[in-house]
């Protein structure tokens, strides 16, 4: 198992762990619902449960699901939805259209991204699609976050952005009532 890190960003590549039995309870306690197609703990919040999963790219119901990285902590999810609120992902996007050294760090991004849900599992539906707006345009600051948390620094600059504008969620203890 990964240990919880004051340094949001840790534990990076290569450390996730396949969730535990008390992970899948925390992740249900987060969404409110049993989760489906978790197949690690992609990232940990500094309190220690997972903020961050990583989910099958096909569900065991057979829906293809292209968010591999998916955002479970509520405090998290909710101080995202309101950097989504203040308009952050127009102006991303107007960069991406004006800068091209950006724009290609976004599309490498997007290439980190296929590269490791491939690694999950291949699913013809969503061939060549990541998440989240990539490689062209923001529209989910939730993915690129999860990502940017799952992957480690450096490797989606405008998660890597948007993580730096959040305060920190996780350092007041868990989001949700352990039993």
């Amino acid at each position: 198992m990964t240990s919880p890190s004051t340094d949001r960003r840790d534990p990076g590549p290569g450390n996730a762990d396949a969730p535990s039995p008390e992970d899948l309870a925390a992740i249900e306690r987060q969404l409110g619902r049993v989760p489906r197609g978790v197949v690690a703990v992609a990232h940990r919040c500094a309190c220690g449960d997972p903020d961050v999963v990583a989910t099958a790219p096909r569900l065991p119901d057979g829906t293809p699901f292209p968010t591999t990285f998916y955002a479970t902590c509520p405090r998290l999810t909710g101080m995202t939805s309101t950097l989504e609120s203040s308009g952050l992902m127009k102006e991303m996007s107007e960069r991406l259209a004006e800068d091209p050294d950006l724009a290609a760090h976004y599309r490498a991004a997007h290439e980190d991204y296929l590269r490791r849900r491939a690694e999950l599992g291949r699913v013809e539906e969503i061939e060549g699609i990541s998440a989240g707006g990539m490689p062209d345009r923001v529209k989910c600051l939730h993915v690129l976050i999860g990502h940017s948390l799952a992957a480690g620094p450096g490797v989606n600059p405008l998660g890597d952005e948007a993580l730096e504008a959040l305060a920190p969620w996780g350092e007041a203890g868990p989001c949700t009532t352990r039993d």
